[in-house]
């Protein structure tokens, strides 16, 4: 892991909605010092801005779900008069998506909204640029700068410039999209410094992994305005976490990147729940519930490992939010290794699993009895560290792998059948 890019802190939200800081380590556009902010995890809303009380329960969905920040659409202006119920019902920042139409923008910064993200691509007029910036400018709010491979389109003639870029970015794949996007942000944020404007986020995504980290790669190199990262027409979540996590992955553990939003074509609460165990994976956030691990299982599994998983997921998500590291494993092969820093860890058996805490074992107890046994523990356990008797992560004694025979129920009739596997034969000869 590379230290974290040091980047002008911007901010999101109120008093009402908490703020969210974004980047950190130089100073603001008011001079002041701010140490980088832990990377927030953005999302939007997939619905119709205007129909307000499926837009604030939405918004409140995917707060539940961990999202520090949330967009919503606002192409017409039935979706931005709307806006003020819905900032008034929900307890997030909002961020509204302007596209096309300057005056959305103006009619959301006037309802409260906490950002706005334009696109160069399609609001592309200086003089309604300008505009918005000194509306957000006014009502002390940020802007995201949102490139998007799908809709660059050149404003002016810079062919000189894109020949330039292009012998620049010439060991790139994709180098003349490279230049492009590049070009265009420097374009764009001109304007902003021509109007004193520096709260300013910076996004440029591609629905390809390897374009979108050689693009933020570079763009981290010129400008140190922080940068939200994202992969756009992910797909499914099947394949979608794969391409987004790739490349994200990839930038945040190079210390590139300030906030992100994974994209889905499916429920975007799976889209904050992968961005969270992304971040929590790369040590970036402190993990909020309980962290399962689990073996791939294989033929030595004898319980049905795969429903214990999800039922052990689900139950914890709903009853754990201390960060407990719990593993579920399917034998004692590696299971005794691989959980050594396990807080609660179960290894099963024949129709058994054994349940230690913290390395000590505490009972050996029926596959029927495995989940709510272990949940008993995981409780049990929370509860003893909220009282300062106990500690997350601390290993009391070395787990000690049992018999995985006679230990988990398979008893003496295995290792004689075993054996008399094993005997060789011997063929006489007269």
């Amino acid at each position: 892991m590379n230290p974290r890019r040091p980047t002008r802190p911007v901010y999101v939200g109120d008093s009402r909605t908490g703020i969210v800081q974004i980047g950190g380590g130089l100073p603001d556009s008011a001079g002041r010092a701010a140490a980088p902010a832990p990377v927030s995890v953005q999302t939007m809303t997939a619905g119709y801005t205007h129909d307000v009380d499926a837009c604030v329960a939405e918004i409140d969905r995917l707060h539940a779900a961990g999202a520090d920040i949330v967009r919503v659409a606002v192409p017409e202006k039935k979706d931005t008069a709307a806006l003020p119920e819905i900032l008034a019902r929900t307890s997030v920042p909002i961020v509204a998506d302007v596209h096309f139409h300057f005056q959305r923008a103006l009619e959301a910064v006037e309802a409260g909204v906490h950002k706005i993200r334009l696109n160069p691509g399609n609001i592309s007029d200086r003089a309604q640029v300008v505009e918005v910036i000194r509306a957000c400018k006014a009502a002390g709010i940020p802007i995201r700068v949102g490139v998007n491979e799908g809709s660059i389109v050149e404003r002016r003639d810079k062919q000189k410039r894109l020949k330039e870029l292009g012998a620049v970015f010439s060991e790139h794949k994709h180098g003349y999209l490279l230049a492009i996007m590049v070009t265009k942000l420097e374009e764009y944020l001109d304007i902003f410094y021509e109007e004193d404007f520096r709260d300013v986020v910076i996004s440029a995504k591609s629905m390809d992994a390897a374009l979108t980290i050689d693009a933020y790669t570079e763009i981290s190199r010129r400008f140190d305005h922080p940068l939200h990262l994202g992969v756009t027409h992910a797909g499914p979540r099947e394949t979608g976490c794969i391409r987004s996590v790739v490349a994200l992955g990839t930038l945040l553990a190079n210390g590139i990147g300030d906030t992100i939003r994974i994209s889905y074509a499916s429920d975007h609460v799976g889209e904050v729940e992968d961005g969270l165990e992304l971040l929590y994976t790369l040590g970036l956030r402190e993990r909020k519930g309980a962290e399962l691990i689990a073996c791939p299982t294989c033929g030595r599994i004898q319980v049905d490992l795969f429903t214990l998983v999800q039922d052990v997921r689900r139950t914890l998500a709903e009853r754990v939010d201390l960060p407990i590291k719990v593993a579920v494993m399917g034998c004692v092969v590696n299971g005794p290794g691989e959980a050594e820093g396990a807080d609660v860890a179960v290894f099963a058996g024949d129709r058994r699993g054994i349940i230690y805490v913290q390395g000590e074992r505490v009972a050996n107890v029926p596959e029927a009895d495995i989940l709510p046994r272990l949940l008993d523990e995981c409780l049990a356990f929370q509860e003893r560290v909220r009282r300062g008797e106990a500690r997350l992560g601390e290993k009391k004694v070395s787990i000690v792998p049992p018999d995985p025979l006679g230990e988990l129920g398979s008893g003496w009739e295995k290792m004689a059948a075993e054996r008399a596997r094993s005997t060789p034969i011997t063929i006489r000869t007269t």
